[in-house]
């Protein structure tokens, strides 16, 4: 990593609000691509999920999602859970941030989209005690459409629709089906 990354990863922990602000952008454009440092900062953002600053938390799954592209060692698929208990924050705007970006776990190949699917649809399933779980579901099926337009998967298209079918309030089905529209 060079020591421009350096200084934004470390920007966007300890820097002013605005200079947090700029460096955690300019880290979202720069791992958009695929990167080759992604595992000089990996293991530090497995440990900042738990850190007792929620916005440590959002900021570290978000650069964890993003990074999954860059991850040729599959770490993911064993750091995936703790990533997703971000989703639950006790803070939800932390668990949104979180659980709107994890669909870039599932663009980083065949086995994360499988897994990030998995979990989405057992949540949107069984995830209707959660506060605010009609946001949730929105922002799960949100991140099925980003999967489905990465891989044009009917499959993806597919389970969608169906856990939209099964949404009781027409209110909300409606809503549902307007992402897909």
């Amino acid at each position: 990593m060079d020591s421009q990354m350096e200084v934004e990863f470390e920007k966007s922990k300890t820097g002013n609000k605005d200079e947090r602000y700029e460096a955690y952008q300019t880290i979202l454009k720069v791992t958009d691509q695929k990167v080759d440092w992604a595992y000089e900062v990996w293991d530090q953002l497995v440990e900042d999920l738990t850190d007792k600053d929620n916005h440590q938390r959002s900021r570290a799954a978000q650069y964890l999602a993003s990074l999954a592209k860059s991850d040729p060692e599959m770490r993911m698929m064993k750091d995936f859970p703790r990533l997703w208990e971000v989703t639950k924050d006790e803070k939800f705007v932390t668990a949104r941030h979180s659980l709107q970006s994890i669909w870039k776990v599932g663009i980083a190949g065949t086995a994360q989209k499988d897994m990030v699917m998995e979990y989405m649809v057992d949540r949107f399933k069984n995830g209707t005690d959660e506060k605010n779980y009609t946001l949730i579901r929105n922002d799960i099926l949100q991140n099925m459409k980003h999967l489905y337009n990465h891989y044009n998967d009917e499959a993806i298209k597919q389970i969608a629709l169906e856990l939209i079918e099964t949404v009781d309030d027409k209110k909300y089905q409606k809503k549902y089906m307007g992402i897909w529209k």
